[in-house]
């Protein structure tokens, strides 16, 4: 019988197949689908300081409306349905979450001010969350921010949000570093208890009827998969903090792939929006079959198979591996031009 269990922050999960943060965490229904679908753990939709912020702007300027006019016109006053300032929403989610579901509930937390950060995760930790995730993300356009000071937010937040939380702590991180390998050991030197790789950049588009810029948010493809799995075969091996590889899981081989590398888990997001729900499943019995067949008889023997902890020096391996990338392509071009040569007669 395969042995599909893993660790992960700390926590011993069935499989390595956790829901990643994403609309389907906002009702408990979709929570319930999930555990019963075959997820291991679930990432909670995140919660934005900004949000919060606007919400209670929101109410201070309803509240201001009807300072004017007649102490009787109560409908002047919002009804408290309409807004919950502060994350007393998100809190009650998780404390239901945690009531509704028997697997891990990880927090998911984006915020853009110490305070903010500070503040709201020690209220996750009081709510019940087994772990929190940070998700960090913000585009450097400033030119005069050195890629020094942009590096050190990241572990600042980190460090802040450790010392007021006893709860496991996994940072998700964009790609864009000079050196992620580096940021990657900072990290976990600062204590970071899993590394989440990656962030999506949700690029904008502009609408050209409407002259005015858009949201226009993609679902991942399985070609996403690239860059988690090259830097997860870097790292495992290199630090202790455990590996999260996310964007581009789409079915099993991808999982597969993530675990060979070094991956200790495997976050589903667009595969269950395109797919549903219950594709979880297929997904499961479909990495175990194939483990039946190559004879793995767990995770443990599978992760980090084929990573590079072996190899002196990754950087060496990669460029190896582009070298043959490059030719691969070149080989195609001159085959594609000999059978056009040959069947037009040149």
């Amino acid at each position: 019988m395969v042995d599909l269990s893993t660790k992960y922050l700390g926590i011993n999960l069935r499989t390595p197949l956790v829901a990643s943060a994403s609309p389907l965490s906002q009702e408990l229904d979709g929570i319930r689908r999930l555990e019963d679908a075959g997820a291991s753990a679930i990432v909670l939709y995140s919660l934005f300081e900004e949000q919060l912020r606007q919400e209670s702007f929101e109410l201070d300027r309803h509240l201001e409306e009807g300072t004017d006019s007649f102490s009787e016109a109560g409908t002047f006053f919002p009804r408290p349905a309409e807004f919950h300032v502060g994350p007393d929403g998100y809190l009650k989610h998780i404390r239901a979450a945690k009531h509704a579901v028997s697997i891990p509930i990880i927090a998911s937390l984006n915020c853009t001010t110490a305070g903010g950060w500070t503040q709201y995760a020690k209220l996750i930790e009081q709510a019940g969350a087994d772990a929190l995730e940070c998700n960090i993300y913000s585009i450097a356009a400033n030119p005069e921010l050195t890629s020094r000071e942009i590096e050190q937010q990241y572990i600042d937040i980190l460090r802040a949000v450790k010392s007021v939380v006893r709860i496991p702590v996994a940072i998700k991180l964009s790609p864009f570093f000079s050196n992620l390998a580096n940021m990657a050991k900072r990290l976990d030197d600062a204590g970071a208890d899993g590394l989440v790789l990656f962030n999506r950049f949700y690029q904008p588009d502009i609408n050209l009827e409407e002259l005015e810029i858009q949201p226009n948010v993609l679902l991942s493809t399985p070609q996403a998969l690239r860059l988690p799995l090259t830097w997860i075969g870097i790292l495992f091996g290199r630090i202790r903090a455990n590996l999260a590889g996310t964007s581009g899981v789409h079915g099993h081989t991808d999982v597969l792939k993530l675990l060979i590398v070094g991956a200790d888990v495997t976050m589903l997001c667009s595969t269950l929006l395109r797919n549903g729900i219950g594709h979880l499943g297929k997904i499961e019995n479909a990495v175990r079959e194939w483990m039946e067949v190559h004879e793995y008889v767990s995770v443990s023997q599978l992760k980090g198979s084929m990573s590079q902890v072996r190899c002196p020096d990754p950087s060496a391996f990669e460029r190896a591996q582009y070298m043959k990338a490059v030719k691969s392509i070149q080989h195609v071009v001159f085959t594609n031009r000999e059978a056009w040569r040959i069947l037009s007669g040149s």
